[in-house]
């Protein structure tokens, strides 16, 4: 009896261990998009603005090309593993300091601090790796349109303008058939609006 009595007041603190730990997961889970496991756009949102904090930040702006195209040559199936192929190779191309997340569909956005000038490089590079077949699939594969901008080029922007003048970028690129990041222009905004066109998927 004595042994029972001593365990009672332990009861209602595991409860609460096992809530608590259920509830974080739960939250987990919700911050993570979970086709590719990288922040959700509230999620990315509030770590993109503390990285803005940092003058060096820069703001990347992806989107897939001709991904309906994927979807109907080799259906949603292969499309899926497309988008989960080209999120962890933007995580890997942003580096531990950056930060990364699924916007919608087959839109993507990156905030990373370039320590050292060499973003532009860097995001070169990122774009022949973005093109490069599925690993498991070498039928599947397509470019990634790039749009960045540096924050300190536009002092005072918030992260949604700035992603707006990436967007802005990233569209001029697709226009014009370019095939590696396109930089922001330096001056005021064309106008464009991320998120509102024709013929994208919905987010999985």
């Amino acid at each position: 009896m004595n042994t029972l009595a001593s365990l009672l007041p332990a009861v209602p603190a595991l409860g609460w261990m096992v809530h608590a730990r259920w509830l974080h997961r739960r939250l987990t889970t919700a911050r993570h998009d979970p086709l590719t496991g990288l922040w959700t756009r509230d999620a990315f949102t509030r770590r993109a603005r503390r990285l803005l904090r940092d003058p060096r930040a820069v703001v990347v702006l992806a989107d897939v090309d001709h991904f309906k195209q994927i979807n109907d040559t080799h259906g949603h199936a292969a499309g899926d593993v497309l988008l989960a192929t080209v999120a962890a190779r933007l995580a890997h191309g942003t580096g531990p300091g950056g930060v990364v997340g699924r916007l919608g569909g087959d839109e993507f956005a990156a905030v990373l601090v370039d320590r050292d000038g060499t973003a532009a490089d860097r995001l070169h590079i990122l774009a022949r790796v973005l093109a490069r077949p599925v690993d498991t699939a070498p039928d599947v594969h397509t470019t990634v349109s790039l749009g960045w901008v540096r924050a300190v080029d536009h002092p005072g922007e918030d992260l949604s303008t700035l992603l707006r003048r990436a967007d802005e970028a990233m569209y001029a690129a697709k226009r014009f058939g370019q095939t590696g990041p396109r930089r922001a222009r330096i001056g005021r905004l064309l106008g464009s609006v991320a998120g509102r066109r024709p013929g994208r998927r919905g987010a999985a």
